[in-house]
């Protein structure tokens, strides 16, 4: 408690005023920004959502998503309150991108216009939009958009690498070795996880990693996501493929049948995020959107094949953080006309 209150002080003393170096800028020197973030997503409501927690920072970063790797210049960042509205404080005077990200919802926002502070100045923002990428309703969803993989299954620690530093910690999948945990759930087969039947919290691994199998010999793997279709619509089906961390990974999607005729999606070598060895719930976020035609769907029960397809390395795969099928766009449209009759 002592801890946490000292954080506190020092957060609200800063920046000090005690540093006399023409390098650091004081209070006054520096600037400020507020504004208000808003979603819109019209498949969940018809009107702007406030953008609540969501992350918003300024970054000399000019591209979505960019923020994440850019280590030469300063970056500030808040979290807006319940009702969107965020001031980023002590800036030091500069042309900056802003940035940010919603839980709840896929991908970067950018805001199109640079944002300039001055020293002693508040720069006034006003009310912001963030369009997430969408083409068509939700038929599923896997996970939740917040770039962890703290929502799927971590497993139990193997007794014999306990950490009892995190023994019922909410940080559970810092324990040692829980990787290697697939192989002991799924020993002979891959896992097979069925919409509207399994629990994503309980039945999907957190990682998706090589199986050990004989001989110590690792061995790629293949994720089965199976969902029943009531209709298929003839068009573009679309797939948002959300990825909380990838090390070394050769990954593809195939749908219904696993072959060249069936590959929906293919991305090789994919993250160098090291963070499977290294404990971790997520790394460098990545947003794949891919097509998905009408003509590889049947009425009925599909199959999507999740294929990390890169053997022999016991730390390489995939920590997904949330995947999604849309239905085409012109469904929407289907429905107005069949609305109007």
């Amino acid at each position: 408690m002592l801890c946490s209150s000292q954080r506190l002080l020092e957060e609200a003393a800063w920046p000090y005023d005690f540093v006399s170096s023409p390098y650091y800028l004081t209070a006054k020197e520096r600037g400020s920004a507020t504004g208000r973030l808003f979603v819109q997503d019209r498949f969940i409501s018809s009107t702007l959502i406030p953008a609540k927690n969501a992350y918003i920072g300024l970054s000399s970063a000019r591209t979505e998503g960019a923020w994440q790797t850019e280590s030469k210049d300063y970056q500030f960042w808040v979290q807006t309150d319940s009702t969107g509205d965020f001031t980023i404080k002590n800036v030091v005077p500069a042309l900056y991108g802003l940035h940010g990200w919603v839980p709840g919802f896929i991908g970067d926002y950018l805001d199109k216009a640079l944002i300039t502070i001055s020293a002693g100045s508040q720069t006034e923002l006003g009310n912001l939009t963030y369009v997430p990428l969408r083409d068509g309703p939700t038929l599923w969803e896997i996970g939740f958009p917040d770039r962890t993989a703290t929502g799927f299954f971590v497993p139990d620690v193997n007794p014999m690498y306990v950490n009892r530093l995190f023994v019922n910690s909410p940080e559970k999948y810092r324990q040692y070795g829980l990787w290697d945990r697939y192989a002991d759930i799924h020993p002979e087969s891959d896992q097979v996880f069925t919409i509207g039947v399994n629990d994503s919290k309980k039945d999907w691994f957190f990682a998706h990693v090589d199986r050990r199998g004989p001989n110590n010999k690792y061995l790629p793997t293949t994720w089965t996501i199976k969902f029943n279709l009531a209709s298929v619509i003839s068009g573009i089906y679309k797939v948002r493929l959300a990825i909380a961390s990838a090390t070394r990974c050769d990954l593809k999607v195939y749908v219904n049948y696993i072959d060249d005729g069936h590959l929906a999606f293919e991305e090789m070598n994919l993250g160098m995020d090291n963070t499977v060895c290294r404990h971790g719930i997520h790394g460098l976020y990545q947003l794949f959107s891919f097509d998905v035609s009408s003509v590889l769907l049947i009425k009925g029960y599909n199959s999507m094949f999740l294929t990390q397809a890169r053997g022999g390395d016991a730390l390489c795969g995939v920590l997904y953080d949330y995947i999604r099928l849309e239905a085409p766009a012109s469904s929407v449209k289907s429905k107005w006309l069949e609305e109007q009759r």
